[in-house]
């Protein structure tokens, strides 16, 4: 999700971190003094020295899978100005399943008015807003066909100025319950035939999960003083979940959602915020989305626990519709942006957490039990308890997990964490504690399928590098004002995804070739981009990386020229970057899926027309964007999109 709109809409400060851990620029002083980073003139060189010993360990972990290297076979499209998705020569893009439409529950279909004026019962059998991550599951349980099964979809966020018919003017409880209905996930059921991919309606599958779901609380976290509020005083039970970004599967068909963005809607106005809340972000300013105003478990004067009980990774079961979704506290309370799942080599499930926002850390979970592929019942468990860890950046080029354990690495009751159950909840402060370092914005994980052990992450940009006092360049962040962003990757030692150590590199700086500073320019071999957000690897090891440039700054200032946000491919071991798609105006691209065969992809457009405000004036609905809907649209929506090769042939081949 863009870093301004969750800042300048609402006013929240990005940056929560104030320890004194070192960040990665500190403990990378000790390895590259200054004047050797001077001497060695640029960014690309820097990565460049790391990049060499990271090859050694590479070549001496487990050999790569038995499965051809990739090749990219499309013609890359240019930079994109258009409103409209664009793809390359021989692919079909079409829209799938937009805001507003019915997600296709028996007797309970309501068509989206583009006016808006769907009711907030309406809204909560409909599509929601701001499509985010995703993820295709083959019907029915177990099968590994392409042609039928199930998509979990990510719904983010809400733009009132779209949502409401005249915005956030005569504000109400009932623009509250719409807005509260359009977040969360969809699960609908798809199919392909004879007329492309279709939405299957009605499905005994269909569901929306929202900001009223009731919701289990699993983990260390249940029953927790600091989980406990009047309407559950037992901690047992939430109602909703909502600022659902990146998602993961499980290797048991399972869905896990994640809460990222959960401070922008609580309010504690009482001019007395506490540490816990100041170190998750809430404000003592009027939230932007207003939800305290007309619901008063938002208003954390009146419920002091209600925002712990957010933050977390949620855990749905897409095949069936009367399981409740558990909130899978062992894997800490962060800001979530993703949770990418991989199975050991001994069996044990490692998931990957990336924290977004600047100076926060990376995380990961390893699970107390192994995976069993013949007992679901059983894995449905395995992220009730485990090990939760936290990463530090060696100077030397290798880097450890530190476990956020009670009792361990500091964290003593005295200091606060008695129980698991505080680590977890307050799981940032307990990696303070513990020595993590300080990243620039995590966001998505993924995992080689064709490397074990080797993991890359997104880390968008982060323009405070260097500024006011702040952490600035160094090896594996060498730019001050850091733009564009870059993607770090790291080898887990014996290729070992449960192992405590590893070593680490920058696999790439995002940039421009023509730009005007040097810390602009980059690395990168094909096609330029910035801001890499959304990331995931195909079943071929082809790497997708997908772009957020904010609507402040798209098209614009150091990005002038290179148009609409985009998704690029690469393979790793050739390293080319090839543009594959342009979105339309005041987009994001995020979310991204694919069948088992590769021959379907399905990519999310997110707040198309989204101006620099980041909220839509409603009597100027489409000023900026009409798409999907073109000349009759009443408001831009957010959209699944299906990508095809018209020969109906591998996608990226």
């Amino acid at each position: 999700m863009s870093d301004s709109y969750k800042f300048k809409q609402y006013g929240v400060n990005d940056t929560s971190n104030t320890s004194n851990n070192p960040a990665l620029s500190e403990v990378l002083d000790a390895r590259f003094s200054r004047r050797g980073v001077l001497k060695g003139g640029s960014a690309a060189g820097l990565a460049g020295m790391l990049a060499g010993s990271f090859a050694t360990l590479a070549e001496a972990a487990q050999a790569p899978f038995a499965m051809k290297t990739p090749q990219l076979g499309f013609k890359p499209v240019p930079f994109g100005f258009d409103d409209k998705v664009v793809v390359p020569e021989g692919y079909r893009a079409e829209v799938l399943y937009a805001w507003g439409d019915p997600v296709g529950i028996a007797g309970n279909m309501p068509a989206f008015r583009s006016d808006a004026s769907n009711t907030a019962a309406e809204q909560a059998v409909q599509a929601g807003m701001h499509h985010d991550g995703m993820h295709y599951y083959p019907l029915p349980l177990g099968a590994t066909g392409s042609k039928h099964g199930l998509l979990a979809i990510n719904h983010e966020y809400t733009d009132d100025g779209l949502l409401h018919v005249d915005g956030m003017k005569t504000w109400n409880a009932d623009k509250v319950k719409k807005a509260q209905a359009a977040v969360g996930v969809s699960i609908i059921e798809v199919e392909a035939t004879g007329k492309g991919w279709q939405v299957v309606r009605p499905s005994k599958y269909a569901r929306r999960i929202h900001a009223n779901t009731p919701i289990a609380i699993g983990g260390p976290a249940r029953g927790h003083e600091l989980m406990k509020t009047d309407a559950d005083p037992q901690g047992v039970e939430i109602l909703g979940t909502f600022q659902n970004c990146a998602s993961g599967p499980t290797p048991w068909g399972t869905y896990l959602t994640c809460e990222e963005n959960f401070d922008g809607v609580f309010i504690n106005d009482s001019g007395n915020l506490t540490a816990l809340e100041k170190r998750y972000g809430i404000s003592n300013k009027d939230a932007g989305y207003k939800w305290a105003w007309e619901d008063f478990r938002f208003d954390l004067q009146l419920n002091p626990n209600e925002a712990n009980r957010f933050g977390w990774v949620v855990e749905i079961d897409p095949f069936d519709p009367q399981a409740k979704p558990v909130k899978r506290t062992a894997l800490g309370r962060i800001k979530h942006e993703g949770a990418t799942t991989t199975i050991a080599a001994n069996g044990h499930v490692v998931v990957y957490m990336g924290d977004d926002q600047r100076f926060e850390y990376i995380y990961k979970f390893v699970s107390k039990n192994k995976y069993d592929p013949k007992n679901r019942k059983a894995n449905l468990q395995l992220l009730e308890e485990g090990t939760l860890y936290v990463a530090r950046f060696d100077a030397d080029g290798s880097g450890s997990w530190l476990p956020l354990v009670a009792g361990q690495n500091g964290l003593s009751a005295d200091k606060g964490f008695a129980t698991q159950g505080d680590v977890v909840i307050k799981a940032r402060m307990a990696a303070d504690i513990a020595g993590a370092t300080k990243m620039d914005r995590p966001e998505w994980i993924a995992v080689n399928p064709r490397k074990a052990g080797e993991v890359y992450c997104t880390l968008t940009n982060n323009s405070e590098r260097g500024k006011d006092g702040k952490p600035g360049a160094d090896a594996a962040n060498p730019r001050n004002n850091n733009l564009f962003g870059h993607i770090i990757r790291w080898q887990e030692n014996a290729g070992d995804a449960t192992s405590t150590g590893f070593k680490w590199d920058i696999f790439a700086l995002a940039g421009r070739p023509d730009a005007a500073k040097q810390e602009h320019v980059g690395n990168i071999k094909g096609d330029a981009f910035g801001s890499p957000d959304g990331l995931k690897f195909d079943q071929q090891g082809v790497l997708w990386v997908q772009t957020d440039v904010s609507t402040s700054t798209v098209n614009m200032k150091e990005y002038q020229g290179m148009g609409n946000n985009q998704m690029v491919a690469v393979v790793p071991e050739t390293g080319e970057f090839r543009r594959f798609l342009t979105g339309p105006h005041g987009c994001e691209i995020t979310g991204l899926a694919f069948t088992p065969d590769n021959k379907t992809m399905f990519v999310n457009i997110q707040h198309p027309g989204e101006p620099d405000s980041e909220r839509n004036d409603p009597a100027k609905p489409t000023a900026i964007s009409s798409w999907p809907d073109g000349a009759n649209a009443g408001r831009p929506r957010a959209a699944t999109v299906v990508v095809r090769k018209l020969d109906g042939g591998v996608i990226g081949s």
